[in-house]
Order: structure tokens, then sequence, then C-alpha cells
């Protein structure tokens, strides 16, 4: 694991990508999402960032945030330009994308990017002080199946769209963060269908990394008790 404070240390300013969400469980689609974003954007750093309580999900089928920040960690191994932060979980309570990157811009060591689907883009006018998310990061926002960039950013209060300009293919805030569309599309992998296999008892080998398949099985999580 990579503590937040050590990890922004650098000689040099970094370009440093911030994937949050749940990892319920972490798996190859969010490993590939994040190696295909940091290259195609010339990326410095991947860092994931395990939710603590994840303020738009039931709780009833989230692992706890202890065994989450160990899939993540152990996920990630063998990549040295993959980080995991424990800031949200260490945090406590809801956990607020906002302040994430409040605490995050606090650094000042790093250009941040969060990375966001246009599935999350379309409902970003939901999320807790969404305007103040654009005066601390920029956006990349990678395309989910049935939500392309435009039909997401058009689907946003015209009042706040109202804030960007056009420029070089992004859309650019008053604040001068940037939003910028990106080509990369991802696995079509879940979360969601991998706890469904494990419930019915099948097979996740090729799902997840070996040493999160692993760790499931030998703390039996996910499984339903009879």
């Amino acid at each position: 694991m990579v503590k937040t404070s050590p990890f922004f240390r650098s000689g040099r300013l970094l370009k440093i990508g911030i994937l949050g969400g749940t990892f319920n469980p972490p798996h190859f689609g969010h490993l590939r999402l994040a190696e295909e974003v940091a290259y195609t954007h010339r990326l410095d750093r991947i860092v994931f960032v395990p939710s603590y309580i994840p303020p738009h999900k039931a709780l009833s089928e989230i692992a706890s945030p202890t065994d989450r920040m160990n899939m993540t960690s152990l996920a990630c191994e063998g990549n040295p330009a993959f980080a995991v932060s424990d800031m949200e979980i260490a945090a406590g309570g809801p956990s607020y994308t906002v302040d994430t990157l409040e605490a995050l811009a606090n650094e000042r060591s790093g250009e941040i990017f969060f990375i966001l689907g246009t599935d999350a883009l379309r409902e970003i006018y939901t999320w807790k002080n969404y305007e103040r998310l654009f005066s601390l990061s920029h956006f990349i926002a990678v395309t989910r199946p049935g939500s392309d960039f435009r039909s997401a950013w058009d689907d946003l209060p015209e009042h706040f769209r109202a804030k960007f300009r056009e420029e070089l293919g992004c859309l650019v805030h008053a604040g001068s963060a940037r939003v910028i569309p990106s080509t990369v599309r991802g696995l079509e992998i879940s979360a969601t269908m991998i706890r469904d296999l494990l419930k019915a008892g099948n097979s996740i080998r090729y799902l997840v990394p070996d040493s999160v398949r692993t760790y499931i099985m030998d703390t039996q999580l996910y499984r339903i008790d009879s």
C-alpha cells in the first residue's frame, strides 16, 4: 500500500490519475482501464482510491473497507505506475469526491486528473458540491456502454454547461479545469457480475487477478450463508 502524502513527494510535477470506486472486488476491467488511460493520456501514475462508504450504493453486498483495500493492493502489485491510497478509508464516513479532491489539492505537488465513466458524468450534478469539483481537478471521461460523451454532456443542466467552453477537443471550465473526452472504453466486466458468479458457485478465473481470486476464496467473501 502507498500512503497518499509520501506518494505525492516527487522531484517534478506529476500527472496523476485518480481512479476512485468501491472495488468490490477489483477486477481486470479496472486494471485495463487504468492502463489504457495512463497510456492514452500520458499520465505518470494512476492512484486507486477505494471508498469507505460509497454514498450512492447499498451496503448489503459491500465487503469491508479492509478487505477491499487489501484486494486492491493485491490487484495493483507488479505495476510501478499503479498505487493505492487509503485516504478515503482512513477518513471514515461517506466518501465524497469533492473531499478527496480537496485533500489532494492541498498536496500541491501534482496535476490531478479524475477518471470517471460517461454514465457518472451524466449524474455528476447530483454529487456533493459538484461545481466545486472543477476548481480542483481535470476530468477524463471514458465511454461506458450505452452512454457516449456527447449525450452524457447534453443531459447536464444548461446553467452548468454554460460555464465551459470548447477548446482543442476538451471542455474548459471557467476555473481552468478541463473535461477530456477519452477514446478509452475498457472491458465490459462488472463487480456485480463477479459477485453473482461467486454466489452461484461459478468460477471467476480470468476476471480478476489470481491474487484477488485467492483472497476471495480464502476469506469466503461474497458467499451466501446457508
